[in-house]
């Protein structure tokens, strides 16, 4: 094989050596797996704590103990609380705040205190979805990005031989060889956040089905509390 071939063709040598629009094609795509990368391993991390923070209320929760004493501590820890203990403590504020009042029917009380916990978790799933509309994005625009840099670079390579009298591998190879660096790349970028976009719904529509099933038990045992406390 030609040795000065085998340089022309070296990856840095075909990126820095790629026409314009085919390099900020590229430059774009880098940029977007870096930030696909980033924002993978905050989720990654953001759930990891979620599922480990909800583990540990339930077992709290159903482990029988006095709930005013856990709307204490919720309540004092509401910054580093977890979604599930910002939900409990939402609904059993709004508990105790509606059954103070006089005339309050069970209706309204339990309604309320629902509407609370509703309004919570529709903010904590918001928190918990952050970011993944840009994963999706990635996933389904950079190959086709890349598709437009390799389409692009085939083309100027072609066009290049308009005035050339007799086309070889070797002047043709560069240009095509660029072209199909940014069709890598864009899968590059769009495979890693696929599939973190896939895990990740999956991973938050389990937690959003348990966090639902608390609100609709913890509703139950406020409505068995209410004609004890009106």
């Amino acid at each position: 094989m030609n040795p000065e071939l085998s340089q022309d063709l070296s990856l840095l040598h075909l990126i820095l050596n790629a026409s314009f629009p085919v390099q900020v094609v590229m430059l774009l795509l880098l940029g977007a797996s870096l930030m696909s990368w980033w924002f993978i391993f905050i989720k990654l991390f953001a759930l990891k704590r979620a599922l480990r923070v909800t583990d540990a209320f339930e077992r709290e929760f159903w482990g029988g103990g006095d709930l005013n004493a856990l709307y204490q501590r919720v309540a004092a820890e509401r910054d580093g609380a977890g979604e599930m203990e910002r939900i409990f403590e939402a609904g059993f504020r709004e508990f105790m705040k509606l059954r103070q009042q006089a005339g309050v029917s069970v209706h309204v009380i339990i309604d309320g205190t629902r509407r609370a916990m509703r309004a919570t978790y529709q903010r904590e799933l918001d928190g918990l979805e952050s970011h993944l509309s840009f994963l999706a994005t990635v996933g389904s625009v950079s190959p086709y990005v890349g598709l437009f840099g390799t389409v692009w670079g085939i083309m100027i390579a072609f066009m290049g031989l308009s005035s050339v009298a007799q086309a070889t591998l070797a002047q043709v190879a560069p240009g095509i060889a660029e072209a199909l660096i940014a069709t890598a790349m864009g899968l590059f970028a769009a495979i890693p956040a696929v599939v973190a976009y896939n895990r990740y719904t999956h991973d938050i529509d389990r937690l959003a089905n348990r966090m639902e099933s608390f609100m609709e038990e913890f509703s139950n045992i406020l409505q068995r509390q209410v004609p004890k406390a009106v």
